[in-house]
């Protein structure tokens, strides 16, 4: 039986009451990570296409195609001009459920602007041949646009009902936005695929407050994913420590920034200084010190083996490795550190064959496969 500790050796899982427990995973042989294709430029997420390409979003602002032998294309014409710097750039795609017949896709970028910048959602449709996007349309902007490099979010997660989920970050210098309803800084917003408000969003007719917003008091969600059930999942960075899984809830404050498991870089109190608060969510998990949480994906498949079907699959930028998240009844009770010093991951996604795939963020980065 092995265990693991935030530090080297140990692991310790931080329940959401603040109490600690040690939860052991059985010893197991650690699958390997094949190179699909490399020489991407701090790639940021993948989506599968037919006749096993891949369409890779490169942060400074490309898209590309990946061929099946790793081949990687020239950029796809027509993605527009994004705020490429420090966090900002072009961020998550995904493809539309009806893809195959109508070729649409979704994604989000730091859109510039008056006032700086703020994260955008846009629909297009990739060309018969994938050359370029045709028919872009920015659906969504978040407001107000902020003279920041930070904390954009930027994940999109399509719901079984057909609607959006966008993860909004704080921008880190307007933090205290997380906590009013008359911004989108540091909300989940939900919203139909024309970019309008989505009916049963909890703010549809309060006064004061934006119609898009789903959930509130968020820092900065780089991933976020749909579970088996079909219930939103996301995770969010915290400050120094407190990195978050949250499972939003309709209308619910997740507190950022009056109550969080972190501190402030270099030390200090964040806000209140408090862990919980009436009114505000707990969240499912978190990680003290933070692991820096990118990208995540449930795995549905039994590609490897009954033990990971259903589990909970996160890319650690800080640290360099996939973490196994494994759940019973919905709580987290146990990780394993997997492909350790594989390099930053930034997005993970499970493919149409089964098998989970992986991006690192470099400047050389790569689109892996985890082999079973």
């Amino acid at each position: 039986m092995t265990t693991f500790d935030a530090v080297p050796g140990r692991w310790r899982l931080a329940l959401g009451a603040g109490l600690f427990a040690a939860f052991a995973i059985t010893a197991q042989a650690q699958p390997k990570a094949q190179a699909v294709a490399s020489g991407l430029d701090h790639p940021w997420a993948v989506a599968f296409l037919d006749e096993g390409r891949f369409l890779v979003t490169e942060r400074p602002g490309r898209l590309r195609v990946v061929e099946p032998d790793g081949r990687v294309g020239p950029p796809v014409a027509g993605v527009p001009a994004v705020a490429a710097g420090g966090q900002g750039g072009l961020l998550d795609l995904v493809l539309d459920s009806g893809f195959a017949s109508n070729r649409a896709l979704y994604f989000c970028f730091s859109e510039p602007g008056p006032g700086g910048n703020s994260t955008a959602l846009a629909k297009a449709r990739l060309a018969p041949d994938r050359s370029r996007l045709e028919q872009v349309q920015v659906i969504f902007r978040q407001k107000p646009k902020v003279d920041s490099r930070m904390h954009f979010g930027c994940r999109i997660v399509e719901a079984r009902d057909g609607t959006l989920f966008l993860t909004m970050g704080d921008r880190f210098s307007r933090m205290q936005d997380a906590q009013r309803l008359d911004n989108h800084i540091g909300k989940v917003i939900r919203v139909n695929k024309d970019g309008s408000p989505a009916a049963g969003n909890p703010f549809l007719d309060r006064a004061g407050a934006l119609p898009e917003i789903w959930s509130y008091g968020h820092r900065n969600s780089q991933g976020a994913t749909l579970a088996p059930d079909g219930r939103f999942w996301m995770h969010e960075h915290g400050a120094q420590g407190g990195d978050e899984i949250n499972v939003p809830e309709a209308g619910h404050n997740y507190g950022w920034p009056v109550i969080t498991w972190g501190v402030n870089y270099g030390g200090g109190k964040i806000g209140e200084g408090i862990t919980s608060k009436p009114g505000m969510e707990q969240p499912l998990h978190y990680w003290v010190p933070s692991i820096a949480p990118s990208g995540m994906t449930f795995l549905s498949s039994d590609r490897y083996g009954p033990e990971w079907k259903g589990n909970l699959f996160i890319g650690s930028l800080k640290f360099g490795y996939l973490d196994r998240v494994r759940l019973d009844g919905g709580k987290v009770v146990g990780e394993q550190r997997l492909l350790p010093d594989v390099g930053r991951v930034r997005d993970v996604r499970q493919g149409p064959d089964g098998l989970l795939y992986l991006l690192t963020d470099s400047s050389n980065g790569q689109l892996l496969r985890l082999q079973p």
